[in-house]
């Protein structure tokens, strides 16, 4: 049986009876319940940001500088992703430290081993999409999909696009979900999404 199944089966356990530690083993279903937020204070656009443009940062630094996002700064360059993000344009869905505190921890240890930083650079990679894609333009694709839409990810999956009372819910695999709680975060090489919740692709 492949490490991914193993620890698929261990996460199951974790969730359904009681806390248990798992090590050695590969992640699988860590979805956490995410809350769309409401829809009078759904998806506020940074105002200072807009009202005074600031020289642009790049998306990696921007992460790296904003403060509720600590552990995705700390986990793309410990996966080497940061300097990927450098480049040509990327649209990231970014979760915040309060999405990542509510994977369970066995999961949390395993990604963040350096022995694991492949696996950790798939689960990032699966919250990039090519190019700069803006809450407008995920609105528009979903209204011309009839209610749903999907982006392929740089890390070759994708990702489902739904609109759930006015706010964007994004669907990975394996259960995983987050709602678009802060959009356009705009940078100079791409454009950042702050989501409430960390998508998970799937592991073989």
């Amino acid at each position: 049986m492949s490490s991914a199944k193993l620890f698929a089966t261990s996460l199951l356990v974790l969730a359904t009876l009681s806390p248990v530690h798992a090590q050695d083993t590969a992640p699988a279903d860590t979805a956490a319940p995410t809350e769309a937020p409401a829809a009078d204070t759904a998806a506020p656009v940074d105002a200072a940001a807009s009202a005074t443009p600031a020289q642009p940062t790049g998306i990696a630094l921007e992460i790296a500088a904003k403060p509720d996002h600590k552990t995705l700064a700390s986990a793309l360059t410990s996966a080497g992703v940061a300097a990927k993000l450098a480049g040509s344009p990327f649209t990231i869905f970014a979760p915040t430290d309060q999405a990542f505190a509510a994977v369970p921890q066995p999961m949390t240890d395993w990604l963040m081993n350096p022995a694991n930083a492949a696996s950790l650079a798939k689960v990032l990679t699966y919250h990039v999409v090519p190019g700069r894609v803006t809450a407008e333009d995920l609105f528009a694709k979903i209204k011309a999909g009839g209610g749903k839409a999907t982006l392929t990810t740089i890390e070759g999956e994708t990702l489902t696009f739904t609109e759930v009372e006015g706010n964007i819910k994004v669907d990975g695999t394996q259960g995983s979900s987050g709602y678009i709680t802060q959009p356009d975060v705009e940078q100079s090489n791409g454009n950042i999404h702050v989501i409430n919740g960390v998508l998970m692709p799937t592991f073989g």
